[in-house]
């Protein structure tokens, strides 16, 4: 009889993904709605939303800690695209507006490819490798340029999202070598800190990513994340899919499915909203606009006689002048 290919390890980390995602997808909400209601990074640092949404982040980023343990990059990473789907109709509730056909499309389209890069990456056994203090190093310092060039790119939002997904999917891969049974050791105090390092600058690039909106931003930083690990995972720790051809082929498609799903989540509601409802927002706007009686009404009812003229006054917002004063 065969087994199983998914065994206890793989799913406390599928478990752990999925309360990880939901602090995270609470903690953009929060921190998009205190961007938008601050002008600069002083004003974000004194609201107390802007902490409640660190400690969200901080438990996310705890259980994804705890997650690595056990499970690999490639099954843990990608999982984070749950935010997403979260942040979406939980942003939607707080915002009280209706989430859209398009942006449920989205959702199954990611829970979709998710679901075939669980089958392809879930190994049954926990990570037993990470990477040695050299690879540690060098892909700090790589990552590190990569950041500094986005940052001064002057690209906007969009820059500081992937800029926040590369020092988030670096973090994670650092605090896997952490989780995994780690030594007292100078090395271990090194990753530590770069760790830390990276954890604190994907956060802080976020924040200022979330000032252009949430959708696009939270969207391209949900799919460098999980890329920029998966690269390290795949190049450096050897990881990788399951059933040969046949799961890199399931991998591929659900990793298509997915990055379709997160775009779609992507999209502004506004330009849903036009898209999937035409000519509502104008018929909307003119339905509560006061209605001027019509020529045919006023015919009807006869003219009034010259001892009954007097002026009129209109509250419709527009000065009359002249003979239609008097009308």
């Amino acid at each position: 009889m065969l087994s199983s290919p998914v065994s206890s390890p793989v799913v406390l980390a599928l478990a752990l993904s999925l309360v990880s995602a939901f602090c995270y997808a609470a903690a953009a909400v929060v921190q998009e709605r205190t961007a938008a209601g601050t002008a600069d990074l002083r004003g974000t640092l004194v609201r107390g939303s802007w902490w409640g949404a660190v400690g969200l982040n901080a438990s996310g980023a705890l259980l994804h800690v705890v997650a690595l343990r056990y499970g690999p990059l490639t099954l843990v990473q990608p999982l984070g695209a749950l935010t997403l789907v979260v942040a979406v109709p939980l942003g939607a509730l707080v915002a009280r507006r209706r989430t859209s056909g398009t942006q449920w499309r989205g959702m199954a389209l990611t829970l979709v490819g998710l679901t075939a890069l669980l089958v392809a990456t879930a190994a049954g056994r926990a990570p037993d490798d990470t990477l040695g203090t050299g690879e540690v190093l060098g892909v700090a310092l790589v990552a590190f340029v990569v950041i500094a060039v986005l940052v001064r790119s002057g690209l906007g939002g969009l820059a500081f999202a992937a800029a926040s997904g590369i020092a988030s999917g670096v973090g994670s891969t650092l605090a896997q070598k952490l989780a995994v049974g780690p030594t007292p050791s100078w090395s271990v105090a090194v990753v530590a800190v770069l760790t830390v390092a990276f954890a604190s600058g994907g956060l802080l690039l976020s924040q200022k990513a979330y000032r252009s909106g949430l959708g696009g931003p939270l969207a391209l930083l949900t799919l460098v994340n999980p890329v920029a690990a998966s690269v390290i995972g795949i190049s450096l720790l050897g990881e990788g899919f399951q059933y040969g051809t046949a799961g890199t082929l399931i991998a591929l498609a659900g990793a298509a499915a997915a990055a379709r799903g997160v775009v779609l989540l992507s999209l502004p509601q506004s330009r849903q909203s036009h898209q999937d409802r035409p000519g509502r927002r104008a018929s909307a706007s003119t339905r509560h606009q006061p209605r001027l009686p019509r020529p045919t009404r006023l015919l009807r009812a006869g003219l009034p006689s010259a001892a009954r003229v007097r002026p009129v006054t209109v509250e419709l917002g527009v000065e009359l002048t002249g003979t239609s004063r008097t009308v």
